[in-house]
């Protein structure tokens, strides 16, 4: 498969694309599990509720044993009482994080990128190398582009302080390195911006490889 390579003067060139990686088809519930996995394990515990025995006062009998003909009662902290302690209420030591196999998070991203690809939001440009820092350069470049009005993910193969500091003010746009790169980001952006050593790192990182074990005799 060839796609459009876009360079800074405006040129067009092709460029073939792995269509093992680039075309990758699957179960979509597995996409929707790694999206719930990320959003899980930055989920943090809020409520949380007391237990008898962490609310204060409680130390003294509130009435005697017996005569009242009330039932008896040992602490006004029960649960039982207003202003006591919550049975089974939610707790701060709660742990939200799910887990899912290499595999299946490879997979979840090659389907991610297929699903760019067919809607023709992948964006392949010649290369980032900018000779400053500057905000208005990058905002040329993107005019160049066959963007519209919405988010971008820019994906390098290693880091680029010119353009990682010249897009910094940029809300619009996100930068991530292929090794930092999750599903969420991939979903979250309107287009997924990257050069061709970005795509070399992309197959190289999202080809699955078997691992031969080979026995002592």
């Amino acid at each position: 498969m060839k796609v459009k390579v876009y360079s800074k003067s405006g040129k067009i060139d092709t460029m073939e694309f792995p269509s093992g990686v680039f075309e990758s088809t699957g179960d979509p519930q597995l996409l929707s599990q790694a999206r719930l996995r990320l959003l899980a394990n930055r989920r943090g515990p809020i409520a949380s509720t007391k237990t008898r025995g962490e609310v204060r006062g409680g130390g003294r009998k509130p009435f005697r044993q017996k005569g009242t003909g009330r039932a008896r009662a040992g602490s006004n902290r029960s649960p039982l009482w207003i202003g006591g302690g919550i049975t089974f209420g939610p707790r701060k030591d709660r742990n939200f994080s799910q887990r899912i196999n290499r595999k299946m998070v490879k997979k979840a991203l090659r389907m991610a990128f297929s699903g760019k690809i067919k809607n023709n939001k992948l964006i392949v440009v010649s290369d980032f190398n900018f000779p400053k820092i500057a905000t208005s350069q990058i905002q040329d470049f993107l005019e160049k582009l066959p963007l519209e009005e919405g988010k971008i993910l820019i994906i390098l193969s290693q880091t680029n302080v010119n353009l990682e500091l010249s897009v910094a003010n940029l809300a619009y746009i996100k930068v991530r390195q292929i090794n930092n790169l999750n599903v969420l980001d991939l979903l979250n952006c309107d287009y997924v911006l990257t050069d061709k050593e970005g795509i070399k790192s992309i197959e190289k990182s999202l080809t699955v490889t078997s691992a031969v074990v080979k026995g002592k005799k």
